[in-house]
């Protein structure tokens, strides 16, 4: 027997028993599923956070009091002791840091409420930022102007608005010159961003920039930490030489000791984007896990499925040796006939699996990208457990003495 035969008698066998292939496949198809899912899942959302949250340049660095991704309790703590970083610090790096391209700072603060007219925006965030952070952040305006440095310098009331903003509270109205209410203070606009979408269902657009000093005016700087944004005149050794200059202006300010630890943070894309690598990994790691356990239910289904196939085939493998089959040739066929069911549920665990994934992308808009690694690591799974699971009643299918089967009866 070839092994397309095997194959079409694999097949054979799962059609003439509905029910029973459904249940023998179903421990494959639902791990296989969940894999793939879940790997889909990742994949979208790695891409989506590397475009869309931490879009950094590739030269670009922060410097901050804490890091933006705690991971642990121990880090948390420690982070909470040091002194923040105030504009001081910023200006003398401004001054000192002659292999930086840009230097700004940043402040901001959620849940503020934005008024024009009649009309309010809620959870809005106020950032306050120097001239710089437009260049560093590489903020598009749509119309109207960036911050300047007389508007800092005067603690001027003027805004830049997000696209959100303009869209929902002023229809139809320029926006540039209007009058718009932050937190019941007013502020006159002077640009307008363009829009950048939405990450994870959140809009990236739901914003206002404020001058520092008019934001520090308003909500106050005290127990409020600035972040210094840095960028290099290029990537590799330029990059490091700008991030060591200022390194020592903010440990000679800070009164950091020799070989102490930095008492600040310095982040770059890379180092966001790595974070976010080991949490998703981790992630992924747990739900192979829990889909290994579903995946030793079935190839234990499978084997005991072949073990009845045996059973009931046992006349059928007498003939065949009687004319001249080999034992290897018995254990091909049955090897064969238990990683076809293993693939056909790999693959049903497949499409599933995508299915459920795009689903939920409709859905709720949670990203998702389909890799034919994913989908041929899938498959490969289920063809693997069903040859380890399929060894043992192949192994006793070939072992049978020819007259013994002949003779059996059921």
């Amino acid at each position: 027997m070839n092994t397309l035969e095997a194959v079409r008698i694999a097949l054979q066998s799962l059609w003439a028993n509905k029910l029973r292939s459904v249940l023998t496949l179903l421990g494959v198809v639902i791990a296989v599923a969940t894999v793939i899912a879940v790997e889909t899942f990742v994949n979208g959302i790695n891409g989506y956070v590397a475009e869309k949250i931490f879009n950094l340049g590739a030269d670009v660095f922060i410097v901050s009091k804490a890091p933006n991704v705690i991971t642990n309790v121990d880090q948390y703590l420690e982070s909470e002791k040091r002194k923040d970083i105030r504009y001081e610090d910023f200006l003398a790096v401004q001054e000192a840091c002659t292999a930086c391209k840009n230097v700004g700072a940043a402040i901001r603060l959620s849940d503020v409420r934005v008024k024009y007219n009649e009309q309010n925006s809620n959870d809005t965030m106020a950032r306050g930022w120097t001239p710089g952070m437009t260049a560093i952040y590489d903020l598009n305006l749509k119309s109207g102007r960036g911050l300047s440095e007389a508007d800092v310098n005067a603690g001027s009331n003027v805004v830049v608005i997000g696209s959100d903003i303009a869209e929902n509270l002023m229809p139809g109205v320029d926006p540039l010159g209007k009058e718009v209410r932050v937190n019941g203070l007013a502020y006159a606009v002077i640009g307008v961003a363009e829009p950048r979408g939405k990450a994870l269902g959140q809009s990236l657009d739901n914003w206002v920039v404020l001058p520092l000093t008019s934001w520090t005016r308003q909500f106050g700087s005290q127990h409020m930490s600035l972040s210094i944004w840095a960028k290099g005149e290029g990537v590799g050794a330029p990059m490091e030489a700008a991030m060591d200059q200022v390194r020592v202006v903010l440990r000679s300010r800070r009164h950091d000791a020799p070989g102490r630890p930095d008492s600040f943070t310095v982040e770059t894309n890379q180092s966001f984007l790595s974070i976010w690598a080991n949490l998703s990994g981790t992630f992924f790691l747990v739900a192979v896990a829990l889909a290994s356990i579903s995946l030793i239910v079935g190839g234990v289904v499978i084997m005991n499925i072949m073990l009845v196939s045996v059973t009931e085939r046992t006349r059928e493998i007498g003939i065949r040796k009687a004319l001249g089959a080999r034992g290897g040739d018995v254990l091909q066929q049955f090897l064969i006939e238990s990683s076809t069911l293993s693939l056909v549920g790999g693959a049903i665990g497949v499409a599933l699996g995508i299915g459920v994934a795009k689903a939920v992308t409709i859905m709720i808009g949670m990203p998702s990208e389909v890799k034919l690694w994913t989908v041929g690591a899938g498959l490969l799974m289920a063809g693997a457990v069903g040859v380890f699971f399929g060894v043992y009643p192949a192994r006793q299918a070939a072992k049978l003495d020819p007259i013994i089967a002949l003779r059996f009866e059921l």
